[in-house]
């Protein structure tokens, strides 16, 4: 019978060395794949996170730790903020080049003329290039953000690590988790809050910010999984 099952040789012969004679089998599986233990490469080397990511887990993770859940963030490049973001820096951007060009008389410098004085003032239109192009490209870096982020829930914690510039790395106890709540799309993807952060700017305003595992792709299951585990640890 076990033959007929897609166990390994050696797993199947230790399970025959257990059975006692005349004792017979009603039930054999193996675990899902991302149950395995985590510190198994071939749990998350069938999952498309990059490998500098599945470093960070690895380091991560404490001896006899496993994975219950892992996955990245859906990049969300369309949203309101981006879109503010492209629209105020392409005016930005053609402003700064039309007035450099402007400084320079509309036409190319000829520097075998020697270097005029409008060409060291047109100087001073580069670093409101630099900032244009800097917000024009926002989409692109915050796409290599989510690139370099990745939630996971082990047996004992849940785990964000994100990365970017720098990477932060936030760890929740069990006892932090009783608190969680989800933020669904129209799209299916969400963000499950653990907690918000208080804080006041330099104009003395309240701001808040809402801490979690933000634009994943089914924000019901992960907050199941989340509760389960908070449940498990009272």
């Amino acid at each position: 019978m076990l033959s007929n099952l897609r166990i390994p040789k050696e797993v199947r012969r230790k399970i025959d060395d257990e059975l006692q004679p005349g004792e017979f089998i009603r039930w054999v599986d193996q675990p899902v794949p991302q149950l395995i233990t985590s510190k198994e490469p071939v749990m998350l080397s069938n999952l498309r996170i990059p490998k500098e990511v599945r470093r960070k887990i690895d380091d991560e993770l404490q001896p006899g730790e496993f994975i219950r859940w892992v996955d990245q963030p859906v990049p969300q490049l369309i949203t309101a903020s981006l879109i503010v973001s492209v629209l105020f820096g392409i005016p930005w951007t053609s402003f700064a080049i039309f007035w450099m060009w402007g400084a320079l008389g509309f036409k190319l410098p000829d520097l075998q003329a020697g270097l005029q004085p409008e060409y060291l003032f047109a100087l001073f239109g580069i670093p409101f290039v630099l900032i244009g192009f800097g917000i024009l490209s926002t989409p692109l870096w915050t796409w290599q953000a989510v690139r370099k982020t990745v939630y996971l829930v082990t047996d004992q914690r849940a785990i964000s690590i994100q990365g970017g510039w720098s990477t932060t790395i936030r760890s929740y106890l069990p006892k932090q988790l009783t608190d969680v709540y989800r933020k669904e799309r129209a799209d299916g993807t969400g963000d499950v809050v653990i907690m918000i952060r208080h804080w006041r700017d330099n104009d003395g305003d309240q701001r808040t910010e809402e801490i979690g595992f933000l634009g994943v792709r089914n924000p019901r299951e992960v907050e199941k999984i989340l509760k389960q585990l908070a449940q498990n640890a009272t």
